[in-house]
């Protein structure tokens, strides 16, 4: 943590530092993570961490947001191919870590 955000600082009481999960992994957790990958196609979880997730945490936090948005915009009640494209669309451009 920078120290120029000293107030952010004193009310961290430790860092943790969150690594990135492996895929054989991801499967099983993502689906435990959020209620709209608990009916996902198994394949299309894994497709979605090789291609956008990198194993990384947060990124499935953003993609599941802009899927449960996009759920919810186009009235589908499942995660498919198409709706999962189109929410990279709106994810910034990350390299794995």
């Amino acid at each position: 943590m920078p120290q120029s955000e000293p107030m952010l600082e004193s009310r961290v009481y430790a860092r943790q530092e969150i690594g990135r999960m492996p895929l054989e992994e991801v499967p099983t957790v993502i689906p435990a993570f959020h209620p709209v990958w608990a009916k996902a196609d198994h394949d299309l979880i894994v497709v979605c961490d090789q291609e956008a997730a990198h194993g990384n945490f947060r990124a499935w936090a953003k993609i599941t947001h802009h899927l449960v948005t996009g759920l919810n915009k186009t009235g589908r009640t499942r995660v498919d191919e198409e709706l999962l494209r189109r929410t990279y669309s709106k994810l910034s451009a990350r390299q794995p870590v």
